[in-house]
């Protein structure tokens, strides 16, 4: 019983984790044009709402575990296109074809948030998965 609760809150935690680099990362992109493009404005929408899933998430991690992790894997798939148009915007603007308002500089950009960003969603996608086969 011990390890099922320790196991949940690292549940939790890798929740807590997601949420909380995503929200300082989307805070650098929501004061700016970014959230009102036609292609960066729901890729903004996407990434915020798969904040609220974490968030709802982690208290559900103590009482519905499978719920959580569930609800988890949607959130890290919703936040991923966010984070890898930040890394790569060329391959995005190649695929998606438009008019953009910046010029492209380089195809690909390092942004260590965004990595670290992508670390946590496949750590949470891995203990969401493990919290799924488990119960």
């Amino acid at each position: 019983m011990q390890e099922l609760s320790k196991e949940k809150a690292m549940q939790a935690v890798g929740y807590l984790a997601c949420l909380v680099l995503l929200w300082i990362h989307l805070d650098d992109y929501g004061a700016s044009e970014f959230s009102g493009g036609a292609l960066t404005g729901p890729l903004f929408r996407m990434a915020d709402s798969g904040g609220l899933l974490f968030l709802l998430a982690l208290p559900l991690t103590f009482f519905l575990r499978r719920v959580a992790a569930a609800i988890g894997l949607v959130a890290g798939f919703l936040c991923l296109p966010f984070y890898l148009y930040i890394l790569m915007p060329g391959p995005y603007r190649w695929v998606f074809k438009g008019e953009y308002k910046a010029p492209l500089d380089r195809p690909f950009h390092w942004d260590a948030w965004a990595v670290l960003g992508i670390f946590s969603l496949i750590g949470a996608a891995i203990l969401s998965i493990r919290g799924h086969s488990k119960v």
